[in-house]
């Protein structure tokens, strides 16, 4: 069997290139892609990896700014000519699902979730980039309608979705009425240690982006002089949420793995304010035997079991995360590190090649007898 692999852009290792890694573990062939970014690759598995690229790499800062051609996305990903490969398996968050296929060829997509700012955070999107009103609005709606559209119809071209939560499967459903098998994503909780030892301190560590929400941590923290949090990550937002921040506020940036981990081990607990499609970073922090205290909702929820691994608070307000807080902090002692190691082990890596390798291979045999 000949197989290509599809992702939408390798401009940054995130939760979706982790899944990429393990699915080309399994399959070391070409993969295809948008765009990709050399320097971000070095010393990961994709460096020496045999990548193909789309046109938009040779537009003007493509590699950085690869979002304002995002009209063209659908363009670029139907070019590439995969007629030659037997099975294409697509990761998907974006438009790598809508690559052009026939019908002697097996399409398999794992979701990450429909396009995001075309879909469920259409609105806020918008308001966020500060596209409500005047012709840069105009120009960017009717772009992101076209998206939708393109988006619903390509659906079609895949023969077997596979979802990354229960959360994203009830969203491929409500937005392509498709149905899909959920495999969660690869985490690598080996690379953690659990850590019984806890300190007087809480952790939150992400990209600083708007629905990252570390600006309410940041707040709700900095209402609670006596509660000490260190935040970890850079980004955008990283001077607006600085501001923010009282004293009891650490930000240290962005830190390398080994710091991440320390940290990870030594907190009493993790904060997690956002509405993810999964989470790898609170299932780390798990690995670690660390409770989560996150928003409950999205694919967190699955991953986290409330009373037992963490706690949840019910909206993302200031409000909701201090009265989870000092919910955790009367009933501290009930959280065993242990316990919680082994609640993020369901998540491990080796059990997502196992189940992802088996699902292709069940297809493979089904489509081509």
């Amino acid at each position: 069997m000949k197989i290509a692999l599809v992702h939408d852009w390798l401009t940054t290792l995130a939760g979706a290139e982790k899944v990429l890694e393990a699915i080309y573990e399994l399959y070391p062939y070409f993969i295809y892609t948008l765009v990709k970014d050399e320097k971000k690759l070095k010393d990961s598995i994709f460096e020496k990896a045999d990548i193909r690229t789309s046109f938009i790499q040779k537009l003007p800062k493509a590699k950085t700014k690869y979002r304002n051609y995002l009209l063209f996305f659908p363009l670029a990903i139907e070019q590439f000519n995969l007629s030659e490969y037997d099975v294409i398996i697509s990761s998907s968050h974006a438009v790598a699902k809508g690559v052009l296929t026939n019908s002697n060829q097996l399409h398999i997509c794992y979701c990450h979730t429909p396009v995001r700012y075309a879909w469920d955070l259409y609105h806020e999107y918008l308001k966020k980039s500060g596209l409500s009103k005047g012709i840069k609005a105009v120009i960017a709606k009717l772009i992101l309608h076209y998206i939708r559209i393109w988006d619903a119809t390509t659906s079609n071209r895949v023969d077997y979705f596979i979802a990354n939560s229960r959360y994203i499967a009830k969203r491929i459903k409500k937005t392509y009425g498709r149905e899909s098998t959920v495999i969660y994503p690869p985490v690598n909780v080996d690379k953690f240690e659990v850590y019984t030892q806890k300190e007087d301190f809480y952790l939150t560590a992400s990209r600083m982006v708007p629905y990252k929400k570390i600006d309410l941590i940041v707040e709700a923290f900095s209402k609670m002089p006596d509660k000490k949090l260190v935040v970890i990550g850079d980004g955008p937002d990283f001077e607006k949420i600085k501001k923010k921040a009282g004293k009891n506020v650490e930000l240290l940036g962005y830190q390398p793995f080994e710091v991440l981990k320390d940290y990870m081990q030594r907190a009493k607990a993790f904060i997690f304010a956002a509405e993810e499609d999964f989470g790898i970073v609170p299932v780390e922090a798990q690995a670690c035997g660390t409770p989560v205290i996150a928003y409950g909702k999205g694919g967190v929820t699955e991953t986290v079991i409330n009373g037992k691994t963490g706690i949840f608070f019910r909206t993302q307000t200031v409000e909701s995360l201090i009265e989870a807080i000092k919910n955790f902090e009367r009933r501290e002692d009930i959280f065993d590190p242990l316990e919680i190691r082994k609640n993020s082990e369901k998540f491990s890596k080796e059990r997502f090649k196992k189940e992802f390798k088996e699902f292709v291979d069940k297809k493979i045999e089904e489509f081509f007898g």
